[in-house]
Parts: structure tokens; C-alpha cells; sequence
């Protein structure tokens, strides 16, 4: 028995001993996935942008790597810059790019209008900026380390005041900014409250210390701060006060491998390679600039020691992003190559972009194609060559996130490899005014070599704030179709990002048109916005634009205004008549109805009258809302430009900030009912609605008709909570159709008959109206009463009611 035993442990020990060789061999390590919904820490560093913390853990593992590859790659991170702020070089927009992954971290647009200002600037910001330059504290634990300077940013252009700069009087990068205005900073929120109480066009002093051979040197520039430009692409930790928690910073535009020979990435995992993800990795760079298209070109080399984890070989990422002036459109190109003597079957993953703008996501009402289900503030959108344009709401795949279990992805593209194989046209990223989508190469319809599309959040679900859900982060990723690559080669795919405003012309020459939605009245928003268009171009001033064009629709409907205060007025002589058939038929409802029927059909009265110029106006109401929700043109046009308050007709007035110190309940954003600013236009609005209903509303009759002009007071007070938060150019529209229709019942209410419109006899059912209109007028019938009419004739008058006619004998004679 006991030989049996050990027999027994001794088989069991070895065959244990042989499969984990053996599983070692030839089965892969099982890695971790990484979730989208889990942020990157060599990515991510909420004191500022990648730090050579990523070099150390190389260094770490440097027994497992190759060497000369691992020598090859840069120590440390470094930015570079693609277009300029510089209205000279006519760029439309400034790109900063990051060695960390290869990828894009902000996209700021740059075009300026015929005054030199921006075009484009942030809404939601009134200090000056002195440029993006990727701070992070420095090594020494005091002031901000500067990465980065862009061309024609006001740091750029800052002149020296003290000190001795040597040969390069300017800000430098490795610059260390040690204080902005006599304050110090370490940090780079340090440096945005030093500039919140400054104006643009204002001068700054700001220090720096610059290290030399000899000894650090301090430094004093002044610097000429302008207005902040739309940061269209941000990293989430730098999106300001519209940032919501949850939302996670990361880089945008990402590359990484989908697939190495039999082993492929899952579709809710992040990466193939765990550690040595070359998202997380620093790659080469290199900038050039030929022929004024600017090309900055990224290279990482994946080691035998880092493939061979999940069965591969060594490979090559290659990459480039290319700007030229006058374009809203990133030209980049993404390549894999085989660094082995054998094939390889190799596909790579491209991410989208992310940390689109949230601007005013608390009060913006984004307009949904979709039937069920709002948008958010950012939405991804596509097209195939087979069906419109679709867009599927961050709402819908933040709740699919936040399920149980949860569902990270969402498909929106598959290849099923038919020869009718829907092709992807677009996707991208959607904003109220602002869309950041992959589009094809100039030349081609559809982008190729594409395996699936799918969409997700880049955010932590669990984390995303209760009615701040509008504001999520939201993204994509392709993955390129698996291919076979001979050694030495490799495979190339093609494609332009497209980062602008929603403007139609823009659109249409980028594929895009169908972007821009007005949503079922876009037969009345049209035309309305051709029309505000036009007055703009007359007189120079959306505000006054608005106004006129609110006169000119009320105007329009002149004639049925007149008719409807023409029925008020008989309204109010025909309530007693219906009180007192009220009261006749207390108990009996069909009865009161038929009854005031009767009455109204008697006097030649309808009710519905008065609803019509309400009807006719309410197409346009909407068609309005939907231009100011839509038109980009209306972001940031000001009620007057020296104004500060009402500097942007699509969003609230917003005279006095007290989110500082309101309850979150009422003031904040998105959470609370009536956002972080005062707004003084909805409290006109709503007063001009209490003073139209006290004018023109017939006094009550009783006690119900009292409670009920009473309940109507209290819903427009409380319709003023809703419209507090309503864009301002639309409470212009309201002010100015109120102030009209107070002038106009008055005006109408002189030049009525004088007199009643009804005698006591009309509304009795004894006489016929006293105007000579209603008293001449035949009286209609219907064809039931003329049909009996011919068939029973009415006998012929007699003189003496009481006696027979005597025939005429003597006619009979005749």
C-alpha cells in the first residue's frame, strides 16, 4: 500500500513538473487587461504631464530587455508644437505632441477674424493666458519646469526686464517659472490662479530661474497676456471649472499592437503588452517643416526580450502628424514593420481623440438624432457607406459602463470581410459647436484596412458624478485588419483628423455636413438663420439682429394678432352669459358643453381663434432655439463688445458668478437648478410674462377661475427656474416679442368698434347683432336644411291668417 502511495506522489510530481514546463513553453503568460475605465500612471500624474518616473521602471527591468533598444530610447519626456498662434503664419491651429506614447495632448484653435482677435476662444474664461507650455513641478520640488513653448504665444514673444539672459534673451524650455506677478508658484494651478484676476491685453512680470555651467540665473520677462483660445483638445486635468470628476486624463491619438502573430487584444482590454505598452513608452522624435507643412514624426523599436511575451517578435511603430496653414485637418499616417527574418501576422490599434471641450455642458442643449435618448456633451458620431449619419450618446455608454456586469465597449464598426463590406466614412468625437473625427485622405471616400471600431468612456464610471453625467469623457479606437508582413516589411494606413468648428462650409469640404442637425424644425431654423444672417450683415450686432428679427416675424403675423385680441375681447362679454349656463347645468356637464355651444355658434364666436398666432409662433420659437442651439456663429457674438456680461448669445448672460458661495443645490453645475452665474435676462423675461397675463387675462368670474389665474402666475414663476438657464439670445427674442405684444393689445384694444360686440338680444338668442356686418349678414345652412327646403316648399303668405282664399273663379273662365 505504501509502495502504491509513493509511486503515486512520484507520477503526480512529475507529470506536475512536465506541464508547467511544458505550458511555459508554449502557452503565453496570462496578462492582466487593463480596463479603459482604470487610469494610466505613466500616462497620468496629477501633478502634470509624464515624468521620468517612466525611465526608472525601464531601468528596473532592464535584465528583460534588449540592451541597445532600450539605450536607444529617449531619458525623458519631451513636447513638441505643430502650427503657430502667430496670425502671420495664417495656421488655424497649434498642436502639442508628446514623445509619452507618441500621442497628442492639446489642440488649441488659432484662427482670428477681422478684428485680430480669436475667432474661436473660450467661453467659460475672461482672464488673460500666456500660453500652454506642459508644466510640472520641477525636480527641485520649486516652481514649474517649462516643456514647451508654441509659436506666437504670448510667452513666446515675453521681453526681458532684468537680468542677464546672455545670448537667448527669451523664455526658454527647461526654463524653471518660479513667480507670476511677485507670487510664487510650484505647481501649474499655482500659475492659473496667479492669472485669474488679469485681463487680457494686460502685461505680467513673471521670473524664472535658468540653470547654466556657471550658476542658476534669475530671470525677469514681462509678458503682453492675450485671450484664451479654444483648447478644443485638453487633457481632462486641465479642462478648468467645466471638468467633472471621473473623467480621466488621457492622451489622445494613442498607438499600440492589436495583434502579435496568434495573440490579440480583447475588446475591453487596453493593451497587448502590459508593462512595455508602447503607450507608456517614450519613442523617438523628430521635426521637420518643408514646403509650409510642418511634420513632426514618431519612431519606437519593440524589443525580441518585449515581443517574445506574448509570442512575437521584434517589430517597429513608425508615425507622423503633418499640419499646413489654413487647415482645420492633422494629416497622420501610422505604419507597423517587421523587424524579423520571418513573416509576421501583425494588426495595430489606433485610439481616438478624447478631452474634447465641455464648455457650458451645464446649460447647452445639444440636439439628438436619435428618436429615444438625449445627447451629451460629448458624443461619438459615424458613418458607414450604408446608412446616415449616426451618433451614439456618452449617456448610453457611461449606463452601459455603470452596469452590472458592466460593458466597457460599444461596437460601431465590424469588417465581415464580404466584398460588400460596409466601409467607415467617419468617426469621431461630437461637440455642441465643435467636432475632432477620423476622416479619410484627401482623395478617398471611406478609410481602409480597418477591422472593427468600437466606443467607450475614458472615465471611471463609478466615479462620474449624480446629474453631471452630461460631461463624461468620452471616445473610440480602431483596430486595423490582421496582416501578413514578410520580413522587412511592412503595412501603412492613411487617414486626417478633423479638429474645427461646425461650420456648414467646413463640414462639406471635410466629409462632415451631416454633423450639423437642426433636429425636425430645420425647416423653420433655417431659413431663420439665412434671415439673422442677413440682418447681421447689415448691421453688425447679433443682439440687435435678433430684435429685428423678432419685429419682423410679429409683424408678419400682425393681422392675426388683431383677430386674436378681437376674440378676447368678445371672450370677456360672453362670461357671464357663460357663468349663468354654468350654473343652470351645475350637475349636468354634457349639457353645460352643448349649451355653450349653442351659445358660441349663436354669436358667430370661436375659441380657437385666439390659439392661432400662438400656434404660428411656436415653429419659430422652436426654429429659433434650434439656430442659437446650433450655430456656432452666435457663440461668443456679445450683446455689446464692451461688455463683458452677455459676451456669448448662446449661453446664459451671466451678470454675477456666486457659485463661490451658493448652495451646490441651487448653484452648481449641473447639479444644481440654477447653475453658478445670476442671469438678469430670464427675470425680465419672466416679468414681462406676469405683466402680459395681469393686462390682458379677464378678471375672474368666481372662486375657480380665481385659483385659476393663480396657479397660471405661480407656473410662469416657476417657468422662470427652466428658462434661467435658456441661451441669451433666445430671452432677447422673448423680451422683445413680450414688449410687442404689450403694444400691440394696446394698440389693438383702441382701434376696436366701439361698443359691444354683442346686444343683450344676441347673446338672449331674441335679435341679431348690432354692427351692420353681423345684422346683414345671411344666415348659413346646412345642406340637410336646403335639400327639405326645395322638397316641402313653405306655402304662400295669406292676407286673413284666420279664413280660407276663395279660388279666382274668373281666372278659370278666362
Amino acid at each position: 500500500m505504501e509502495r502504491r502511495l509513493v509511486t503515486f506522489i512520484v507520477a503526480s510530481t512529475a507529470f506536475f513538473l512536465a506541464y508547467m514546463a511544458l505550458r511555459t513553453m508554449f502557452v503565453p503568460p496570462n496578462l492582466a487587461p487593463d480596463k479603459r475605465a482604470v487610469a494610466d500612471t505613466a500616462i497620468v500624474d496629477d501633478a502634470g504631464p509624464v515624468t521620468p518616473d517612466v525611465v526608472v521602471d525601464q531601468d528596473a527591468n532592464a535584465e528583460v530587455l534588449d540592451d541597445d533598444v532600450v539605450n536607444k530610447r529617449p531619458k525623458r519626456a519631451e513636447w513638441v508644437t505643430l502650427g503657430s498662434m502667430d496670425p502671420s503664419s495664417q495656421h488655424v491651429m497649434l498642436v502639442t505632441l508628446t514623445n509619452v506614447g507618441s500621442g497628442l495632448e492639446r489642440i488649441e484653435l488659432t484662427e482670428r477674424d477681422e478684428k485680430k482677435r480669436f475667432k474661436y476662444r473660450r467661453v467659460d474664461v475672461r482672464s488673460g493666458y500666456m500660453g500652454y507650455v506642459a508644466g510640472e513641478t520641477d525636480d527641485s520640488g520649486i516652481g514649474v519646469r517649462v516643456n514647451v513653448i508654441g509659436p506666437g504665444t504670448p510667452i513666446s514673444m515675453a521681453t526681458l526686464v532684468d537680468g542677464d539672459a546672455g545670448s537667448q534673451p527669451s523664455v526658454q524650455v527647461g526654463d524653471v517659472l518660479i513667480a507670476v506677478n511677485n507670487k510664487a508658484v510650484s505647481t501649474t494651478d499655482d500659475i492659473e490662479r496667479a492669472l485669474a484676476k488679469t485681463l487680457p491685453g494686460q502685461s505680467i512680470e513673471i521670473e524664472i530661474e535658468r540653470s547654466s555651467p556657471e550658476a542658476a540665473k534669475k530671470l525677469r520677462f514681462s509678458v503682453a497676456l492675450s485671450e484664451h483660445p479654444l483648447d478644443l483638445v485638453r487633457l481632462a486635468r486641465n479642462g478648468g471649472d467645466d471638468e467633472i470628476k471621473g473623467n480621466l486624463s488621457r492622451l489622445s491619438c494613442l498607438m499600440t499592437l492589436a495583434q502579435a502573430n496568434r495573440r490579440k487584444i480583447g475588446r475591453d482590454t487596453q493593451t497587448l503588452l502590459g508593462a512595455s505598452d508602447p503607450t507608456n513608452l517614450l519613442w523617438t522624435h523628430e521635426v521637420s517643416d518643408e514646403a509650409s507643412t510642418e511634420t513632426a514624426t514618431y519612431s519606437l523599436d519593440m524589443s525580441a526580450s518585449e515581443m517574445n511575451a506574448v509570442g512575437s517578435f521584434p517589430v517597429r511603430l513608425k508615425r507622423s502628424y503633418s499640419v499646413q496653414p489654413g487647415q482645420y485637418a492633422i494629416d497622420m499616417s501610422v505604419q507597423v514593420e517587421n523587424l524579423h527574418t520571418e513573416p509576421q501576422t501583425l494588426a495595430y490599434r489606433l485610439e481616438g481623440v478624447n478631452g474634447i471641450t465641455l464648455e457650458g455642458w451645464w446649460y447647452s442643449n445639444k440636439i439628438s438624432p436619435n428618436f429615444r435618448g438625449g445627447a451629451a456633451a460629448c458624443d461619438i458620431i459615424y458613418r458607414k457607406n450604408v446608412g446616415g449619419h449616426q451618433l451614439l450618446s456618452g449617456f448610453n455608454l457611461l449606463s452601459s459602463a455603470q452596469a452590472s456586469p458592466p460593458v466597457l465597449t460599444q461596437n460601431v464598426f465590424v469588417d465581415d470581410g464580404s466584398e460588400a463590406a460596409e466601409k467607415l466614412r467617419y468617426v469621431g468625437v461630437d461637440a455642441q459647436y465643435f467636432t475632432v473625427a477620423y476622416v479619410p485622405p484627401v482623395g478617398e471616400d471611406a478609410m481602409s484596412g480597418l477591422d472593427r471600431a468600437d466606443a467607450g468612456i475614458v472615465a471611471n464610471a463609478s466615479q462620474v458624478p449624480r446629474h453631471q453625467e452630461r460631461a463624461v469623457n468620452a471616445s473610440f479606437m480602431l483596430d486595423s485588419k490582421p496582416s501578413v508582413i514578410p520580413a522587412g516589411g511592412s503595412i501603412t494606413q492613411n487617414l486626417r483628423v478633423f479638429a474645427g468648428p461646425k461650420q456648414p462650409d467646413v463640414l462639406a469640404e471635410y466629409g462632415l455636413s451631416e454633423c450639423l442637425y437642426y433636429g425636425w424644425f430645420w425647416w423653420a431654423a433655417i431659413p431663420l438663420a439665412y434671415l439673422l444672417h442677413g440682418l447681421y450683415w447689415l448691421i453688425g450686432n447679433y443682439a440687435i439682429a435678433i430684435i429685428m428679427l423678432t419685429v419682423l416675424v410679429r409683424g408678419f403675423m400682425f393681422p392675426l394678432s388683431r383677430k386674436a385680441a378681437i376674440n378676447a375681447q368678445r371672450m370677456q362679454e360672453l362670461a357671464p352669459e357663460m357663468k349663468k349656463i354654468k350654473e343652470k347645468y351645475k350637475d349636468d356637464l354634457e349639457g353645460q358643453m352643448k349649451a355653450n355651444r349653442e351659445l358660441q355658434a349663436r354669436v358667430g364666436f370661436n375659441p380657437m381663434a385666439g390659439c392661432l398666432p400662438m400656434f404660428m409662433q411656436l415653429p419659430i420659437f422652436i426654429g429659433l432655439y434650434r439656430t442659437l442651439s446650433v450655430d456656432i456663429e452666435l457663440r461668443q457674438a456679445a450683446v455689446s463688445p464692451s461688455l463683458q456680461w452677455a459676451s456669448n448669445l448662446a449661453g446664459p448672460d451671466m451678470l454675477y458668478f456666486w457659485g463661490d458661495w451658493m448652495m451646490d443645490y441651487f448653484g452648481g453645475r449641473g447639479t444644481g437648478w440654477l447653475g453658478p452665474y445670476f442671469n438678469v435676462l430670464p427675470i425680465i423675461v419672466v416679468g414681462l410674462f406676469l405683466i402680459q397675463q395681469k393686462l390682458f387675462m379677464p378678471p375672474a368670474t368666481d372662486e375657480q377661475q380665481e385659483m385659476t389665474q393663480k396657479v397660471m402666475n405661480f407656473m410662469t414663476l416657476f417657468m422662470g427656474i427652466f428658462f434661467f438657464k435658456v441661451p441669451a439670445g433666445l430671452c432677447i427674442y422673448f423680451v422683445t416679442s413680450s414688449l410687442w405684444g404689450i403694444c400691440e393689445r394696446i394698440l389693438v384694444k383702441k382701434t376696436l368698434p366701439a361698443g359691444k360686440h354683442f346686444d343683450a338680444g344676441v347673446l338672449e338668442g331674441t335679435s341679431s347683432p348690432t354692427n351692420s356686418a353681423t345684422k346683414n349678414a345671411p344666415t348659413k345652412k346646412s345642406m340637410t336644411e336646403r335639400i327639405q327646403e326645395r322638397l316641402n316648399p313653405p306655402e304662400e303668405p295669406i292676407d286673413r291668417p284666420n279664413k280660407r282664399r276663395r279660388p279666382d273663379v274668373n281666372k278659370k273662365k278666362r
